[in-house]
């Protein structure tokens, strides 16, 4: 039964993740924790385990739409960003070891609340259509984006999630790129993200979740990697306001059902 919901979970919510360009695990936590009842901390751990294979997938499944080259010539986005966020990733995977589960629980529901209503308002005002930067090239842009790398990558860290559902609109807002191209951007800037992390958590008692929950994983994982597929294949049909409101109502959904199951 378990293995069956495991398998229907993932395959919707990698659809979602592969589609906008996320590993998905903002979504599964919700699921983790209210309907397979696993503690924040070994859901933030399971997530991350699953998030490493699926964003790879995602990224992999996704290239027929947005080819190798075309990401190589954006190597510097991915290498601005990603030198904030290594950093955030680390310092905040250690302190959320050793916060109260409460706390935890509190700054998760506050950060899936946030990013929805920051999803919602791209949708809404359609920022991520711009083709202006935000930020002219330059040391300020460079900047700007070690900046928000780093608060991009504590978020990842606290969530266990790849991070896309913010790299996707500060990649699209502060470097002038289409929505579609930085979700890709977005999943080569989580991998190595989530790999700090990911080596950091394993420090934790926590870490045993991947071998007490290892069937729930397996179908997880093999629905999520179909779903990733599905969604990839669906990327050149669905638009991009609806992308991101689709984003904003999901992540909404998820932050009043973490907050329910908790209170």
């Amino acid at each position: 039964m378990r293995g069956a919901q495991g398998l229907v979970a993932g395959v919707l919510i990698g659809t979602l993740g592969g589609l906008i360009g996320l590993g998905g695990a903002e979504f599964r936590l919700p699921v983790l924790v209210g309907l397979f009842r696993r503690p924040t901390l070994e859901a933030i751990i399971f997530n991350k385990a699953m998030s490493l294979v699926v964003v790879t997938a995602a990224l992999l499944f996704r290239l027929g739409e947005i080819p190798l080259a075309q990401l190589a010539g954006h190597l510097d986005v991915v290498v601005n960003l990603l030198g904030g966020s290594l950093i955030g990733a680390w310092w905040a995977a250690g302190h959320a070891m050793t916060l109260p589960r409460r706390w935890l629980d509190q700054i998760i529901l506050v950060l899936l609340v946030g990013l929805a209503l920051l999803m919602l308002s791209e949708a809404w005002f359609g920022l991520g259509a711009t083709a202006e930067p935000l930020v002219p090239a330059g040391l300020l842009r460079w900047g700007v984006g070690l900046a928000a790398g780093f608060g991009i990558g504590m978020v990842a860290a606290l969530l266990g999630v790849a991070g896309g559902e913010l790299l996707i609109p500060t990649i699209a807002l502060l470097y002038g790129v289409d929505i579609k191209l930085a979700g890709s951007l977005s999943l080569m800037v989580s991998l190595p993200t989530m790999l700090v992390g990911f080596a950091r958590y394993s420090r934790s008692g926590a870490f045993s979740v991947l071998r007490t929950q290892r069937s729930l994983f397996v179908w997880m994982l093999l629905g999520s990697i179909l779903g990733a597929a599905i969604g990839a294949s669906l990327l050149g049909i669905v638009s991009s306001d609806l992308l991101m409101a689709g984003l904003g109502l999901v992540l909404l959904i998820s932050a009043v059902k973490t907050f329910q199951h908790r209170h």
